[in-house]
């Protein structure tokens, strides 16, 4: 007979007691005629542990308590994982089990959630049902029906379709509730509105081609502006980048939004730089910078012009980071009154990012510093 079937739990407690009061092992295992592997192992079970509380465990019921918590980590688990709140559908539920059934047990997957363990085997690995079938024979249909009248019939029509083409007799709400599950595009019934864009003779040019890493200095400018509120009516910021350092070295505040603007940025811009020559303008086609007046400046200074594509921003991605990181820095969290107010504000933030503010794009070194360190080099 086994050792399990013989003695019983206050036959095992018993003679821990007897160990723990003084008795040694071999007396015990002479005296009641048990294994010393028995012993050993019953005394590791029905040792006492004091909790913090005073309350007396053994190590049996320890174990057993630690394995309670396991499983509960292990539920509260993966209800997070499920993301299934308490009026989630059966369907909700049985995508979870599918989605986490390489993380956990199917059958501990069930029990949380609350699945019987033949449903879910049912529903993913049984053979699909006549009906699901069918509906996926006239899903195929129907498809066929949208691209032949270029999305132009509604379920009705289509059902009309069906019968007359394909010999198929359904309801209307069945063809509504097929055509809701295949997410087909909708189509407009409003005729589209276009801009009309005025043609100009102006060859607008790319020659920068996201080129954004310069060599030197002044070799490269990007420019563009912003529209920011004052008081509730919007002016303007326009700022002119060295690529190479991406240093704002020119820009320029106004009430307007004309080529004066952009004038006035390009102007401080090429002065403060010491008149260089043969420099790359980046901007993109907004009529500040296709006007004449503003080219007109551009070849009297030797400076060529490109154009990013017409509503393609990243062409001049520069420029949108720039201001993205001032309206979210600076802008956004004031509110301004006065130009005046404003143009304080826009000074102190461009001499901080000239000066103080770490550059991702330059190895997290400032513009000044890097403008510093290329004259460094050239000595």
């Amino acid at each position: 007979m086994s050792t399990k079937n013989r003695y019983d739990d206050a036959f095992k407690q018993t003679l821990v007691d007897l160990y723990h009061n003084g008795k040694t092992q071999a007396s015990l295992i002479k005296e009641y005629g048990v294994s010393q592997s028995a012993l050993t192992k019953w005394i590791k079970q029905y040792s006492t542990v004091e909790t913090d509380d005073g309350q007396v465990l053994t190590a049996k019921q320890v174990k057993e308590l630690q394995k309670r918590m396991a499983q509960l980590e292990e539920e509260n688990l993966i209800l997070k994982k499920a993301n299934c709140h308490i009026h989630a559908t059966l369907k909700q539920r049985l995508e979870a089990v599918h989605k986490l059934r390489h993380q956990h047990k199917i059958k501990t997957l069930c029990r949380v959630l609350k699945i019987h363990r033949s449903t879910y085997y049912k529903h993913f690995y049984s053979d699909p049902a006549p009906r699901t079938c069918e509906n996926q024979i006239i899903r195929q249909y129907i498809l066929q029906i949208y691209l032949d009248y270029d999305n132009s019939l509604g379920a009705y029509k289509i059902r009309r379709v069906l019968e007359r083409d394909y010999g198929i007799q359904i309801s209307l709400g069945r063809v509504y509730r097929l055509i809701n599950t295949m997410n087909l595009p909708k189509r407009s019934t409003e005729k589209p509105k276009f801009k009309n864009f005025v043609k100009t003779d102006e060859v607008c040019v790319n020659h920068l081609h996201q080129q954004f890493n310069p060599a030197t200095p002044n070799s490269v400018w990007v420019s563009d502006f912003t529209y920011i509120k004052v008081n509730g009516i919007f002016h303007y910021l326009c700022v002119v980048i060295d690529l190479f350092s991406r240093k704002v070295i020119g820009w320029s505040l106004s009430k307007h939004h004309d080529v004066n603007l952009t004038i006035q940025a390009l102007q401080k811009a090429y002065f403060d730089r010491g008149k260089p020559d043969y420099v790359l303008f980046h901007s993109d086609q907004g009529s500040e910078y296709t006007a004449f007046a503003f080219r007109q400046i551009l070849e009297t200074y030797n400076i060529v012009q490109s154009f990013s594509k017409k509503g393609y921003p990243y062409d001049n991605a520069c420029c949108e980071s720039f201001f993205r990181h001032m309206k979210r820095e600076c802008i956004n969290r004031k509110s301004f009154r006065t130009l005046e107010e404003l143009r304080l504000c826009c000074f102190e933030h461009i001499n901080r990012y000239n000066s103080k503010r770490p550059h991702s794009a330059i190895g997290d070194y400032t513009p000044n510093e890097i403008e510093e360190l290329y004259m460094e080099r050239q000595v």
